[in-house]
């Protein structure tokens, strides 16, 4: 498997991690204190048993964590020490439990999986049946007990915890796949804003050069039309330098229904559910603006958050986008916003951020229409109420 990206590791992999400890590691601590106080019956006892339930609760957290290797043969030796003094010394039938959870865990670390499961069930096996050197005149009870319950359950152990692990792993792919499926939207989004610079410039420059060249071949026997052709690179180059403005700040007229579009479609493909609440039609003067600042937010969502969901509401001046899996604790800075922000503060609107938790809000609003001027009709309106897909 290759590398994960860091944010995949240090965002998914410890909301997995909590979600194994608050789910599983509950009921093993409870399964430890059960057992103990079951097989407890001297005070000495507990000091033959415990370290075998505290090596599971160990290995268990710190398989949680992804750091198993370094704790692994501690935790295997000193629960493999506790299953034989519990069968022997203290009569502990359910004794093998620490080498049970320790192996089934241990054994996904291991190179080679079937050997190492054969030798842990032997293991246990045996050990069970040499209670019968302590206690000869039941074997029927000792087989049952000590070896064939043991046996049997840490094959069962074992057997779900692998499936676990397919699960686990599964999860963490379909995690990885969401992160890739982010960061394309984004190099697709890049990408559209490379096709746009060069379907400016390209042109342009091919023109101008054109235009150069014929200037050159009349400036000898004909200055005026050189003059001419050079007046018109001139202002060739000049409409292209303020197109190119416009673009790098995000200032080209976009339509606001193309760019919801556009951000259901990213949204989605990186796994994200959008709803669309349109309460009223957008006023026409702000939804240029209204449609770079989703543009930009939604690049910064896919980006900087692990959202699962995110709504866009449209008001008549305004639109607000909530998105959950914000990473930071403090908002971030407003970077591409900040000149939004300025063009919108210039035009009598406010642009803010604003972060709960885990929930980040962005929002753009505008004054309302002024008495008298009516605004304009869209040329594909869509009727007020929830869109999302």
């Amino acid at each position: 498997m290759t590398e994960r990206p860091p944010r995949f590791t240090e965002s998914t992999q410890g909301r997995l991690r909590r979600l194994n400890l608050a789910t599983s590691l509950p009921p093993v601590v409870l399964a430890a204190v059960i057992l103990l106080y079951l097989d407890t019956r001297a005070w000495w006892h507990l000091v033959i048993l415990v370290p075998g339930a505290v090596a599971v609760v160990v290995a268990f957290e710190r398989w949680t964590a992804g750091d198993l290797a370094r704790v692994a043969l501690p935790c295997v030796i000193v629960a493999g020490a506790v299953w034989p003094l519990g069968a022997l010394v203290t009569g502990s039938p359910n004794a093998y439990w620490g080498l049970c959870g320790v192996g089934s865990l241990v054994l996904r670390e291991a190179r080679h999986r079937g050997p190492a499961a054969a030798a842990l069930f032997a293991y246990v096996a045996a050990v069970g049946a040499a209670r019968l050197l302590v206690q000869r005149d039941d074997v029927r009870e000792v087989m049952v007990t000590y070896v064939l319950v043991p046996t049997v359950l840490t094959v069962l152990v074992t057997v779900m915890t692998a499936l676990g692990e397919r699960i686990y792993d599964l999860i963490r792919e379909l995690e990885q796949t969401r992160e890739r499926e982010a960061e394309l939207a984004v190099v697709r989004e890049r990408f559209r804003f490379a096709s746009d610079l060069h379907d400016i410039q390209g042109h342009t420059l091919h023109v101008a050069k054109l235009k150069i060249a014929l200037a050159r071949r009349l400036l000898p026997h004909d200055a005026a039309r050189a003059d001419k052709e050079l007046r018109e690179t001139y202002a060739l180059v000049s409409e292209t330098i303020a197109q190119t403005k416009e673009l790098a700040h995000a200032q080209r007229r976009l339509n606001l229904t193309a760019e919801i579009e556009n951000a259901k479609n990213l949204f989605e493909a990186a796994g994200i559910r959008v709803r669309v609440t349109r309460e009223a039609e957008t006023d026409s003067r702000a939804g240029e603006l209204l449609g770079q600042v989703l543009r930009e937010t939604t690049t910064n969502i896919l980006r900087h958050a692990q959202a699962t969901q995110v709504h866009i509401t449209l008001t008549e001046s305004g639109i607000t986008i909530v998105n959950d899996g914000a990473t930071a604790t403090a908002p971030p800075e407003l970077r591409g916003l900040a000149v939004l922000r300025r063009r919108v503060a210039g035009d009598g609107g406010e642009l803010t951020v604003e972060q709960t938790g885990e929930r980040f809000l962005t929002a753009a609003v505008f004054p309302p229409v002024r008495a008298g001027v009516a605004p304009e009709v869209s040329a594909a309106p869509a009727a007020p109420g929830e869109n999302g897909r």
